[in-house]
């Protein structure tokens, strides 16, 4: 964990670029959000979040049922596209790329995120071409180089020696542990700046998610990682950051240690005391 005796106001105070900051070698960001509102159904979802990821580290977002975490973490990739009553303003920015900008290609911003969902999300054809799939679609052709591809992602969320001897197996028949590592797989094949997790653990029994949870803090060395979570115990187990919202707010943000040993908001001391959940 990253403690801090003197912990931020705010999460833009304490991570946001600025002249202080990088004299005083601040923690670095690839994502970073600046005002953004989400509206569905004219309903505001979202109010005015700002907020800086780190990068290589993870980042937990925690809150009550319905407080906006999901829909957060769905405006990263823009995966509000397809609805027709979703309204976004504001700024989502990675790598110096505003994704809502003007004339921005939406497929070649979801390459950047590696998306966990809830639940295993398998596509219907062999383990070796759920792994293969997204290197196929952004141009990668020879045999040769998806098996590299597929091999070295499958060693690196721990199914390889698992699964090596039945490739062309289809990936249904995996346990729904091994689905979900290997839907990482898939994600972390395209090669992504950021990987995201939708409560990635709230389906498995408790020996996968340790696994899954081992896999985030090996992976965070490379990437930033960005978990929405119901469950407090995780974030305390796993979390460098965390971000916690309420009734579509960002209330407060910081290191793990800041925030769960010394929070500033009194809703947030309510909600890790368990007054409400």
């Amino acid at each position: 964990m990253i403690g801090a005796k003197h912990p931020p106001k705010n999460a833009m105070e304490y991570l946001m670029d600025s002249k202080e900051t990088e004299k005083s070698n601040a923690v670095k960001t690839n994502l970073s959000v600046k005002d953004l509102n989400v509206y569905i159904q004219d309903k505001h979802i979202l109010k005015n979040i700002t907020l800086a990821i780190p990068e290589k580290s993870i980042t937990c977002i925690i809150g009550p049922s319905g407080c906006g975490k999901t829909t957060l973490l769905r405006s990263f990739n823009r995966l509000h596209d397809d609805a027709a009553d979703v309204r976004v303003t504001g700024n989502v920015v990675i790598d110096g790329e505003d994704i809502y900008g003007k004339g921005v290609e939406v497929t070649h911003i979801r390459k950047k995120m590696g998306l966990l969902a809830q639940r295993p999300t398998v596509l219907p054809m062999s383990i070796f071409e759920n792994v293969a799939y997204g290197p196929r679609i952004y141009g990668v052709k020879k045999r040769r180089q998806l098996y590299e591809i597929v091999k070295n992602q499958l060693v690196s969320v721990g199914l390889w020696n698992e699964v090596n001897d039945r490739l062309k197996t289809p990936a249904i028949r995996l346990s729904i542990g091994q689905q979900q590592r290997l839907c990482l797989a898939r994600g972390l094949a395209v090669e992504p700046e950021i990987i995201l997790g939708d409560e990635a653990t709230s389906a498995l029994d408790p020996i996968s998610t340790a696994k899954i949870e081992e896999l985030f803090l090996q992976l965070k060395e490379k990437y930033g990682i960005v978990l929405v979570t119901h469950t407090l115990r995780q974030a305390k187990r796993i979390a460098d950051y965390i971000a916690f919202m309420y009734l579509g707010e960002l209330i407060e943000f910081g290191t793990a240690d800041a925030i769960l040993n010394h929070p500033q908001k009194q809703l947030t001391k309510d909600y890790l005391s368990g007054s409400f959940s």
